[in-house]
């Protein structure tokens, strides 16, 4: 077993599960009413950054218009943490996303482009062409029922 892309060996299934369950909680920090989604990123078993879907620093947390649909300029979980990581001196090189939904299309370009290795979710986004992509890049990507949390 490949220790820097699995560094908890046996368990590993285990602390996927956690971590997934953390990046959930992590959802319940966004404004977004139609769809909360929350992100950590994990290397060497340290959580380097999280992020959850909302506005830019500085906008009004209100994420939907007054039709109920998303605006344009809303950042998604995994933009949200890819940024923050970006901002510290921490390295996103070779570290897995646990993300509660899959990545999109922009969101997966950024994924491959900070150097993340694997990616964790929960549940599929609408569009799987963010999957395709990223399993086109050589990134691992895993789904977990959620339902799998209860069992441990």
């Amino acid at each position: 077993m490949d220790k820097n892309k699995y560094p908890y060996g046996s368990k590993q299934s285990q602390f996927d599960k956690r971590y997934l369950e953390m990046a959930s909680i992590w959802a319940k920090n966004s404004y977004c009413k139609r769809r909360q989604v929350g992100a950590i990123i994990v290397k060497d078993r340290m959580i380097i950054s999280d992020g959850y879907n909302g506005t830019p620093a500085g906008f009004e947390n209100v994420c939907e218009d007054e039709e109920g649909k998303t605006k344009p300029y809303v950042l998604h979980a995994e933009a949200n943490a890819i940024t923050k990581v970006a901002k510290s001196n921490n390295s996103s090189e070779g570290a897995t996303l646990y993300v509660t939904s899959s990545p999109c299309m922009e969101c997966s370009k950024l994924i491959i482009q900070a150097g993340i290795k694997r990616v964790v979710f929960f549940d599929k986004y609408h569009n799987l062409d963010g999957i395709e992509l990223l399993q086109r890049a050589g990134i691992e990507v895993q789904q977990i029922d959620i339902d799998d949390l209860k069992k441990d």
